[in-house]
């Protein structure tokens, strides 16, 4: 896999404690994004000086603090928070004015969870902007995804000793008082899953204190499809200023969900009891979500695209802002956009944090690969998808007597003749929309009566078997062409899933038979070991810590999840099995609302780590989970021990800030001053954390932890650890005495003995108490021989710099260079299009797109695809997206940079051809743009203009060393990159990537 080195972590704006902060950016402070469609201007989020209603202390002449006491909730609609908006609301149309913008042209004011405006501006406004006083940051518009009746059963809530029953007397109160939003693609008002309540309910009046919010029907053409809300429901917005909305016909200008993707998540969080359901005539019995007696508020802010659902994070954030204002408790966020990044999003639910609401986010889809955790931000917590123990057996049996098991429901299908797909294209259609079984892709003259081999990906599963069904096909194979999940969907011709060996079997069998056939078994409900995590699930290190955070942070039910659904995108089933993160992510919402509803008082930090704390690392059969915790983070959750995990991990706004200046993101006050002058730095393996990770351990290194009794009573806890192979743990003190609400402080020293570099390992540490509470850590760790810069800068014919180390070992570091290598210059042609945009799922060259292919040579030492926003007049915006492309043509995503300036470069070291898409999002002058794509191939050999000194040196385990990198004779018209390379005098031990600007 290609180690990539793109820009990720993105500037970032935040208010907290009264405190307003803006990340230090290059060129201009309009940041990462990717464009919403507009008729002459694109969408930016705008970040206005002054804390929210969240977050403020006072301090304003005239205005009283807004944010809420510790263990209150926000009240949006007092008089001082109506004043104080109306205050942020004139400072917006303040700075708006400054800068010459149209106060029409603002689509959203945020003042909850977020002071600013999403506003439509072309180019030359938003550089404007930028520079406007009162402005802290200028975001682009970016496009997000959703990360797609036995799950209440198998976290154990159900049966007379399950938690429904022991915490709260039954299902019909678990989650009283608790308001869940859910932040997705709306939901299906006429589901038994949203049904009103049985009335009157114990916590009516809770309610009524706490619901700020509306219900807004809609406006639909058809007011059939607008939605009532009733007492389960009793909130529902829509957003729609990134226009997506208006892109797919029969979409619902309404809160009304299309997708299905909503209903689903709402429904698995808090849904209603429904007595035996079923999806296309199969019944599955009664369905439930995690915590029935809640409340929902739904906020649609995802829309139906033909291949999924996407959104706006300008819609996304107006929707934050809104669930906070409302008096959510709980907000479910089943969204993402596969990059761990620091944006606008995540700053609003930093906000709803401090707000005192408990935030549930997907980890993402992107798995099995390393580093593809989204939603990694250590307020909100991050969730992984597991399997439960009730699985659908069903095999195929070739003509040749080969037998191969999958999973499927439904009945059998006698012996048939079996096809290919890919042999059944029904023009226009082509080869690859038949191999893949698209919608009116077979050629019912091939297809009818045989059963269909179909390649898993990019088309919706279940349409493919309406695809072969729409042919007259009467069975369907379907097979994972890379490894990923198998999952029992529920399908319109009986179908079998079936992993990537069986299927290149099955492919082959056909290609070399004249007449082949195959029948099918029927599906077979089985009892399987579980959780195991899911294929898709994505895994950590997190990028934005360097490892140094553990995520994700628990893992729960997430495949072949049946909850409920909209008809309409799910061919009139109000029930269906969905598989994702999407799905695991509420399951976690639902038992946050458990956890708040029984303990009102506690903070959202404290629901996360008792959750945490409490989760298990062994399936129903008591055997280790495979994987780590990189993959499942703590564990699985287990709710019945999360009501009491004795002791909790707490962390404020104020740790926060300090995080955020340890990964980098420099904070700017309302003087001008760095709030990190004010707020010092901790590396994130410092933040008070139930999990302790380090992702480059140089030796030894100490954290301090410091745990709250959240029992009633005295408790004395032992330190019981689990140190990870190859290294030394020590706690001090080895156990501890803490009171009621009291607190206890101490420290974890982890020391690498005898662990290899490179790869991690992992352990836990777990205070028992003598009261029989367990209360776990997990740790993470991964060893470097030596901890260096991933890159230094520098400029000039002439210069040098210094790169500071920490060695991991005791011995002798040689240092050595490759390069420096002058870039080689493409010139592309490139026309802005505001109507247009680029779909990172489906590249393809348009006038404001170039396409160029480049070939990375064997042996190269690093390589690199770059735009420099020096080549271009101030507010010209161009951004990159990276794919390798194989033998066939096809296209892999290896890396993307999009900032909000042209600024950009992708890093790849492994041998290959890779496309490079260049994309125009914002061109301040007139006309066509002479745009430059940079590239370097750097070989293993020094240029003759880099000295690296010393070549040799002593160091210490643990011990700070520094490496000095020095050119001469360089172009003052080129871009130049290096390699430092670092060795121990057998085997290289690190590198260090050096750029020389002119």
């Amino acid at each position: 896999m290609s180690r990539l080195k793109t820009a990720l972590r993105r500037p970032a704006v935040l208010s907290l404690a009264g405190v307003t902060l803006v990340a230090a950016t290059v060129g201009t402070a309009v940041a990462q994004a990717q464009p919403a469609a507009a008729a002459s201007t694109a969408l930016y989020i705008v970040q206005v000086a002054g804390a929210p209603l969240a977050s403020y202390q006072g301090g304003d002449a005239g205005y009283a603090a807004t944010k809420p006491a510790t263990g209150h909730k926000l009240d949006a609609r007092s008089a001082p928070a109506q004043a104080y908006r109306g205050h942020l609301t004139d400072k917006q149309t303040s700075v708006l004015r400054s800068a010459g913008v149209d106060t029409g042209k603002a689509v959203y004011r945020y003042e909850t969870a977020f002071n600013g405006v999403a506003v439509k501006l072309t180019a030359q406004q938003a550089q404007k902007m930028a520079q406007t006083p009162g402005v802290l940051h200028v975001f682009k518009s970016r496009m997000v995804t959703v990360q797609t009746p036995v799950t209440p059963r198998f976290v154990g809530l159900t049966g007379p000793d399950g938690v429904w029953k022991r915490q709260f007397g039954g299902d019909r109160d678990a989650g009283n008082g608790v308001i869940v939003a859910d932040i997705d693609t709306g939901f299906w008002p006429e589901s038994p899953s949203f049904k009103a309540l049985p009335t009157p309910r114990p916590d009516d009046a809770a309610i009524a204190a706490k619901w700020k919010g509306t219900c807004d029907a809609g406006s639909d053409p058809n007011p059939a499809n607008n939605v009532t809300c009733n007492n389960k429901v009793i909130g529902a917005h829509w957003y729609n200023a990134g226009g997506i909305g208006d892109g797919f016909p029969g979409e619902y200008h309404s809160p009304r969900d299309y997708d299905g993707h909503g209903s689903h998540t709402a429904s698995t969080a808090a849904g209603d009891h429904v007595p035996s359901a079923s999806v296309n005539g199969v019944p599955v019995g009664d369905l439930e979500g995690m915590a029935p007696g809640a409340r929902l508020a739904v906020y649609k802010v995802l829309w139906e695209t033909g291949s999924g659902a996407s959104g706006s994070d300008v819609d996304i954030v107006a929707a934050i802002d809104q669930a906070v204002a409302d008096g959510a408790d709980v907000i479910n966020f089943s969204v993402g956009d596969a990059v761990d990044t620091f944006g606008p999003d995540e700053l609003a639910f930093l906000q709803a944090a401090a707000a005192g609401v408990f935030v549930s986010a997907a980890a993402g889809n992107s798995g099995p690969k390393p580093s593809t955790v989204d939603n990694a931000m250590p307020w909100e917590t991050t969730v992984a998808a597991g399997t439960h123990d009730v699985g659908y057996s069903k095999s195929v049996t070739l003509g040749n007597g080969a037998k191969y098991t999958g999973v499927g429901v439904g009945a059998a299908v006698p012996s048939a003749p079996l096809i290919d797909s890919a042999t059944a294209a029904k023009p226009p259609a082509t080869v690859t929309d038949a191999t893949i079984c698209a919608l009116g892709s077979l050629d019912p003259a091939k297809v009818a009566g045989k059963i269909v081999l179909c390649q898993r990906g990019v088309v919706n599963r279940t349409d493919k078997s309406q695809a072969v069904k729409d042919a007259g096909g009467v069975g369907m194979v379907l097979w994972n062409s890379t490894p990923n999940s198998l999952n029992a969907d529920f399908h319109f011709v009986p179908t079998v899933h079936v992993d990537t060996a069986a299927g290149q079997a099955i492919k082959a069998y056909i290609a070399g038979t004249a007449n082949p056939t195959a029948a099918l078994s029927a599906g077979v409900q089985v009892k399987q070991e579980a959780p195991t995590v899911a294929d898709f699930s994505s895994r950590g290190p997190s990028v934005s810590s360097g490892g140094d955070l553990l995520k994700p942070d628990i893992m729960a039910p997430g495949n072949d999840v049946i909850a409920a659904v909209s008809p309409a995108g799910h061919s009139g089933n109000l029930f269906d099995t969905e598989s994702g993160t999407s799905m695991a992510t509420p399951h976690i919402a639902g038992l946050g609302a458990l956890l708040m509803s029984k303990h009102p008082d506690w903070s959202p930090m404290w629901v996360k780590s008792a959750l945490m704390t409490t989760a298990s690392t062994r399936d129903d059969k008591g055997k280790p989970i495979p994987g780590t915790a990189l993959d499942f983070g703590s564990g699985e959750v287990d709710p019945a021990r999360a009501f009491n995990p004795g002791l909790v991990y707490d962390s404020t706004p104020v740790d926060w800030l300090a995080y955020s200046c340890g990964i980098g993101v420099h904070l700017q006050l309302p003087d001008g001053s760095d709030s990190c002058a004010t707020v010092p730095a901790i590396t994130p393996s410092q933040l008070n954390y139930p999990s302790i990770a380090f992702g480059s351990l140089a030796g030894t290194a100490t954290v301090t932890r410091t745990v709250t009794n959240v029992a009633h009573r005295w408790a004395l806890y032992y330190a019981d650890v689990k140190a990870p192979a190859g290294y030394k743990v020590k706690v001090d003190p080895p156990a501890i005495v803490v009171r009621p609400n009291g607190t206890a402080t101490f420290t974890v020293t982890v020391t690498r003995t005898t662990a290899g570099f490179g790869s991690y390992g992992f352990g836990s540490l777990t205070w028992r108490g003598f009261d029989g509470n367990a209360v776990t850590s997990p740790i993470a760790v991964q060893s470097v021989a030596v901890a260096a810069p991933a890159e230094v800068t520098g400029t000039g014919a002439t210069g040098s710099t210094a790169i500071p180390l920490r060695a991991g070992y005791t011995g002798t570091l040689n240092a050595s260079g490759a390069g420096l290598l002058a870039d080689t210059v493409r010139p592309l042609s490139l026309t802005a299009d505001p109507n247009g945009r680029f779909d990172p799922a489906n590249p393809a060259p348009s006038g404001r797109t170039g396409r160029v292919d480049l070939t990375v040579p064997a042996g190269t030492a690093i390589a690199r695809f770059a735009t420099f926003a020096s080549d271009y007049a101030p507010g010209t915006d161009l951004d990159l997206y990276v794919y390798s492309v194989d033998a066939s043509g096809n296209l892999t995503p290896v890396g993307q940079s999009a900032s909000g300036t042209a600024d950009e470069s992708v890093t790849v070291t492994d041998p290959g051809t890779y496309a490079v898409f260049v994309d125009l999002f914002a061109n301040p002058l007139p006309g066509p743009l002479a745009a430059k794509l940079h590239s370097w191939n750097v070989p293993p050999t020094n240029a003759g203009n880099l000295t690296v000194a010393p070549a040799s040196q002593p160091v210490t385990l643990g011990k700070p060393a520094t490496v000095t990198a020095s050119w001469t004779g360089l172009s003052s018209t080129s871009h130049y990159l290096g390699l430092v390379s670092y060795s121990d005098g057998t085997n290289g031990v690190g590198e260090t990537v050096i750029a020389v600007n002119p």
